[in-house]
């Protein structure tokens, strides 16, 4: 009944247009009238709880660092480069796209801000080249979607603070599987893309090329610093986030010098705009948690799963089915901050490494960014490309099949996750 009460609340605000952080405390509403609770001190403080914390911190300076990363060239130059080593082969563009998109996750963390600036930069260009606008526009949207598993990952720190999990190892665990999807997306593009009888660009000389990627060292580096502090110890995962943070910075002002002074105020404000939602989202589920908590849904969530809890695979598979179908309708943070405290009690119980799952949940929901109705990174291919809804769908099942087949894949073999990150914590 207590689960009822709560995704009854919760969906039926969202009906009627609410958004989903008020439609969070709603539910929590519902469930403190449930179990008879009426102080609204609870509200408060528990909204006040969620926020602050150290870890969380982690969230304003990613956000600024990709703020900075586009408006110092530095995404630019890796596009750039890219172009340089691949864009003259047969289906070049497609292998540039995907290329740069790996290289920016492991920048931003973001996968609108990813996906925004390789649709404005790229798209033209493919058209311009005779590509399916389609095609190219599911690829590129399909590529956005590997930033929030690479690190840094925003959605990875969102869940490591609800599921209480080590985010460096969150970060350290999603290395190989983003460049699993990156493979996927390598190998399946090759194969779409075979028939296309698209003029091949001129092969730039050495020398250029060599000049093109001296010109991205810079941004290049920024990845090696992050993982190499979070595992040698000099940082943890928030300071990394200043850390990227200032060297973006930099890297803008000084070295490249695109970034100039008087931007920074606009970039500041954007990074805050941007946060301030998440944050809100981070409150607002935190009461949601604590009343999860205290109605005892987890519990009941067992009770639901026992005659699966025995066979791990089976019941990983179960919640991945579950995650996919609520992560194409809720939104990536909300779908986390939502799903976490109720499904993480049901792992420790099953014997389940929550930093293993959360991987695979992590991934989960950022294929839920490119399927309907919600698909927001679909969203920002549509309004950057000028694209209809539909006809992008189209080009973007074998990308998003492709996905989805690595996310099953890592259900079936977690030592693909959990080998890697053993290895790199040593």
């Amino acid at each position: 009944m207590t689960i009822l009460i709560f995704v009854v609340s919760l969906l039926g605000a969202m009906a009627i247009g609410m958004p989903v952080a008020m439609a969070l405390v709603v539910s929590g509403l519902a469930l403190m009238f449930h179990m008879g609770m009426t102080d609204p001190q609870i509200i408060v403080q528990n909204m006040w709880d969620g926020a602050n914390s150290f870890p969380l911190l982690a969230v304003p300076f990613f956000m600024l660092a990709g703020e900075f990363m586009n408006a110092g060239g530095i995404t630019r130059r890796i596009i750039h480069m890219a172009m340089a080593w691949v864009g003259h082969l047969r289906g070049g563009l497609g292998f540039v796209a995907i290329g740069a998109a790996v290289v920016m996750a492991s920048l931003s963390g973001s996968a609108v801000a990813d996906t925004a600036a390789l649709a404005a930069v790229l798209l033209p260009m493919m058209r311009q080249a005779g590509y399916d606008p389609y095609r190219s526009g599911g690829l590129i949207a399909a590529g956005g979607i590997i930033a929030p598993v690479i690190p840094p990952s925003i959605g990875m720190i969102l869940y490591g603070v609800a599921a209480q999990v080590s985010i460096s190892k969150l970060f350290l665990a999603g290395i190989v599987p983003g460049i699993l999807m990156g493979t996927s997306l390598l190998v399946t593009w090759m194969y779409v893309a075979r028939k296309d009888k698209i003029e091949v660009a001129p092969k730039p000389p050495l020398k250029e090329r060599l000049r093109l990627t001296l010109d991205s060292f810079w941004g290049l580096m920024l990845p090696v610093i992050i993982i190499g502090g979070l595992k040698g110890g000099f940082f943890t995962p928030t300071e990394a986030a200043v850390v990227a943070a200032m060297y973006a910075l930099i890297i803008g002002l000084f070295v490249n010098r695109e970034l100039k002074f008087g931007q920074l105020y606009g970039l500041l404000l954007n990074a805050a705009k941007t946060t301030s939602v998440v944050m809100f989202l981070v409150a607002a589920a935190s009461v949601s948690a604590w009343l999860i908590a205290a109605a005892n849904m987890p519990a009941q969530m067992v009770a639901l799963l026992e005659p699966i809890m025995d066979n791990q695979m089976l019941l990983i598979l179960v919640l991945m089915v579950l995650v996919l179908i609520v992560g194409s309708a809720l939104d990536f943070a909300p779908t986390i901050l939502i799903l976490t405290p109720v499904l993480v009690p049901v792992l420790k119980q099953a014997g389940i490494d929550p930093v293993y799952f959360g991987v695979l949940f992590i991934m989960n929901n950022a294929i839920g960014l490119i399927t309907p109705p919600v698909g927001t990174v679909l969203n920002v291919v549509c309004g950057v490309g000028n694209m209809r809804m539909g006809k992008l769908m189209k080009g973007i099942w074998p990308f998003l099949l492709a996905e989805t087949v690595v996310l099953f894949l890592l259900v079936l073999f977690p030592e693909l996750v959990m080998a890697p990150m053993r290895w790199m914590s040593q």
